[in-house]
């Protein structure tokens, strides 16, 4: 039986590059080159037919080690809490008012980036909280 090497996390949203280039910015994360004969993503898009111009976009680990991320246009809006969800790993190696501090600040960033602030979820003890937010269309992400 053959094992799993990648894994993509697919994101239904109604502005696929908008949404992708917030997740570049929270992960650091880049756009993936075009495909070959192709000088940008743009020239790709529009020999597509209409319909489906701007229906997806990529992002990827500029080191390799993080799945690919990949979102794709559908025509309704979220509606419900997502049942899958990313972890933003900030505070990674911190304990205590050190860990806060670094949560604190990561959720700064990313509110200015257009994310919104939730609330906290305490769990046992300050290590294992963490900050629920949305990203820029909604879907839910936890900061910890």
């Amino acid at each position: 039986m053959a094992s799993i090497k990648q894994v993509q996390i697919t994101f239904d949203c109604a502005n696929p590059e908008r949404v992708a280039r917030f997740w570049c910015e929270v992960l650091g994360y880049v756009v993936p080159p075009p495909p070959e004969g192709f000088a940008t993503w743009d020239d790709f898009d529009r020999t597509l037919p209409p319909e489906r111009q701007g229906s997806a976009f990529a992002c990827v680990d500029p080191t390799g080690a993080g799945p690919r991320l990949f979102f794709q246009r559908v025509p309704e809006g979220k509606v419900a809490k997502n049942r899958v969800h990313l972890d933003v790993r900030a505070g990674t190696g911190l304990v205590g008012d050190e860990r806060l501090a670094a949560l604190e600040a990561e959720c700064e960033r990313l509110v200015a980036l257009g994310a919104v602030r939730m609330y906290v979820l305490h769990a046992d003890g300050v290590n294992e909280s963490c900050i629920a937010m949305q990203d820029i269309e909604g879907n839910e992400f936890c900061l910890d």
